[in-house]
């Protein structure tokens, strides 16, 4: 790659130094030895099945081919069913394809992913989802699954270990990875997952929900890159020039198109015209289309003295299980009196539940458990839409994407969301912000908070147990919440996913 077209030597014509080149270079040398170079290896790609959102969003999966021919991404779409009409159908759509990269780093990048196939199909086209960590003999997913294991323990340790958070983690995810400098790295790693794009026609839509995807496809040479930006906190991380990058806020978008304070050193050049667009919060059309109904279920229940349904769904880093014993230990009398229900979604952390198991005196007894189940959960969240629901549910599933939809489903059907300010801060439905795990997260709690559909970010154990208290004796404060979800719905706010897959079929307009 000569350095005209390095994307690692500048960022929106903001050059990097030589050292933060030279240390680029470095490491993608090393993964280069540890992993094997497979630049010139042929990849072919086919289309498979896909667990549980395969038949709920009509979306394929892109695997590695067992035979020499190369997928016709356009020809495999004709021939897959036509996508059901909706109110979002988009005319000429006709299943035409639409890739969603994403990287399963914990749950997050794949609820997104989700959100973003679940609008491709409500709009009418046909998803195709490509994990990039899913590639396990590439050199470029042997990458990525080291980085998330390093990702993933540095999470857990941030929890356990408060002068770890506090000198390391915190300043790595708030202020580290803000650095333009960060962003040398991850281009150079990128080049490493470019073979896995070479069956793909150049022009086909492509939807990354995490930077290195849409870093690969430009590298790769796709033209319709939209990098679906997660998070509220401006950050190099996320920047992968050559795309159309997305923001879910107003604060976000200036934040990013400023380059805020991503080389404390220097005033950067700002992004330029039609290199980032606000879109809204990306929400699945699943949940965008129900929220007036959703809504006006949860006022009649709350306002009508059924018990407060909250759901505690966990993250992919297994993170904050002290807290999570605390949550539902100070619940279990609630619901032991008929006041509350709880609904704890562990994802595929089955560890996680027998620790709480452990943890909380009562809840093995007392609780009904769906485990690997899918099609329990969808019949237990589609009859509490207008039914009733009571007792404690825990929900655990080995199969990821029965653990990740699982928390959608549960959602229509439930009352609270606590949650940290992850993804979900994002989503319509009240929430209980809890702790962050890792500083970038802290402004999701404050876009929830300024919305009006979440609190504000609640720090410490002994005041989340307070705000618990607070929504049982005041059902008024959660019902305000729904309030500010129509509120909000009414001026588009939750109809990101939907913009973001028109920018990656038409381009800025």
């Amino acid at each position: 790659m000569s350095d005209q077209s390095d994307r690692a030597r500048s960022v929106f014509g903001n050059e990097q130094d030589e050292a933060t080149y030279a240390k680029a270079c470095r490491q993608k040398a090393s993964y280069l030895k540890k992993y094997g170079d497979d630049s010139t290896t042929v990849y072919h790609l086919a289309s498979a099945d896909v667990p549980v959102i395969g038949d709920a969003l009509g979306v394929h999966d892109l695997v590695i081919a067992e035979g020499c021919n190369a997928l016709d991404i356009r020809s495999d779409a004709a021939l897959a069913p036509k996508p059901p009409v909706t109110d979002r159908t988009v005319a000429g759509a006709e299943g035409s394809p639409v890739i969603v990269g994403n990287i399963r780093m914990g749950f997050g990048h794949y609820r997104i992913s989700m959100a973003m196939a679940s609008a491709a199909n409500a709009m009418g086209y046909t998803p195709y989802w490509l994990d990039l960590a899913s590639f396990s003999q590439t050199t470029g997913s042997k990458v990525i699954a080291h980085q998330n294991d390093l990702y993933s323990l540095g999470s857990r340790l941030s929890q356990s270990i408060p002068p770890f958070n506090a000198l390391y983690w915190e300043p790595l995810n708030s202020e580290g990875f803000r650095k333009l400098s960060y962003n040398a790295g991850d281009q150079k790693n990128a080049e490493l997952c470019v073979p896995i794009f070479r069956d793909l026609d150049r022009d086909v839509p492509f939807v990354g929900t995490h930077a290195w995807d849409s870093q690969a496809a430009v590298h790769a040479g796709m033209t319709h890159v939209v990098n679906a930006i997660p998070d509220n906190w401006p950050m190099a991380l996320h920047l992968a020039e050559g795309s159309i990058h997305t923001v879910q806020t107003p604060s976000a978008y200036l934040g990013y198109k400023q380059l805020r304070g991503m080389d404390p050193k220097r005033q950067l050049k700002p992004m330029p015209d039609g290199s980032i667009v606000y879109t809204g919060h990306y929400v699945d059309h699943e949940l965008v289309t129900n929220i007036g109904t959703d809504c006006a279920a949860r006022r009649a229940r709350l306002l009508g003295g059924g018990p407060v349904r909250y759901l505690i769904s966990v993250g992919g880093a297994g993170a904050q299980q002290e807290l999570f014993a605390a949550i539902i230990g100070h619940l279990l009398p609630y619901v032991e009196r008929g006041e509350a229900t709880l609904l704890v979604n562990v994802g595929d952390h089955r560890k996680v539940w027998e620790g709480l198991e452990r943890s909380v005196k009562g809840l093995a007894e007392s609780t009904a458990r769906t485990f690997d189940d899918f099609g329990g959960v969808a019949r237990l969240a589609s009859d509490a839409l207008t039914g009733p629901l009571e007792g404690v549910h825990a929900f655990c599933d080995d199969d990821i994407f029965s653990a990740v939809y699982s928390s959608n489903l549960l959602m229509r059907c439930s009352d609270v969301l606590v949650t940290k300010p992850s993804e979900f801060s994002f989503y319509p439905v009240p929430k209980l912000m809890i702790h962050r795990v890792g500083g970038h997260e802290a402004w999701g709690a404050i876009r929830a908070a300024e919305v009006g559909d979440g609190t504000y970010e609640v720090d410490e154990t002994p005041e989340v147990l307070a705000m618990i208290d607070s929504f049982q004796a005041d059902r008024g404060l959660v019902a305000a919440m729904c309030n500010r979800i129509e509120d909000a719905n009414r001026i588009g706010v939750y109809d990101g996913a939907y913009r973001v897959v028109d920018l990656a079929v038409n381009g800025v307009r």
